[in-house]
């Protein structure tokens, strides 16, 4: 998971039990997926929460390779519903395959949304501002 909880435990039952009641701001945290190689040249980040309306590829798994938009974002079980990962059920009728966000990368991000363009301003400028004071302490030495 990208974001760390809290505690200061590495026992896996707290880690996991902090996983099941994390509150939901803390959950889009976690639900954190990198940017492709052309999206983070452009945007100066690496990784972004997903959400509803990105595109993402898969990295992992039986759908490796696929592309598609992400239909659904469900926070209780930290999973993606993405378009073209399906499969077909008993009865014939096509679902949902749930994916994990650690297991796919965003390939073209929704920006509709003026927040979000102003939250990606501010992670580039701060990894700016860290790249620079990293550049000038090693100058520094």
């Amino acid at each position: 998971m990208p974001a760390a909880p809290p505690q200061k435990t590495k026992q896996p039952r707290k880690q996991r039990r902090y996983l099941y009641n994390a509150p939901l701001h803390h959950r889009v945290k976690m639900m954190t997926a990198p940017l492709s190689d052309e999206l983070r040249g452009k945007y100066g980040i690496k990784r972004l929460p997903v959400r509803k309306g990105d595109v993402v590829r898969v990295m992992r798994g039986n759908f490796r390779g696929v592309e598609g938009e992400v239909i659904k974002v469900d926070l209780k079980r930290y999973r993606l519903y993405i378009k073209n990962v399906t499969i077909q059920k008993a009865d014939g009728s096509a679902a949902f395959y749930p994916i994990h966000p650690s297991k796919v990368m965003i390939v073209k991000l929704d920006e509709s949304d003026e927040w979000r363009r102003k939250i990606i301003e501010r992670k580039a400028k701060a990894r700016e501002a860290l790249q620079i004071g990293e550049e000038g302490a090693q100058a520094a030495s």
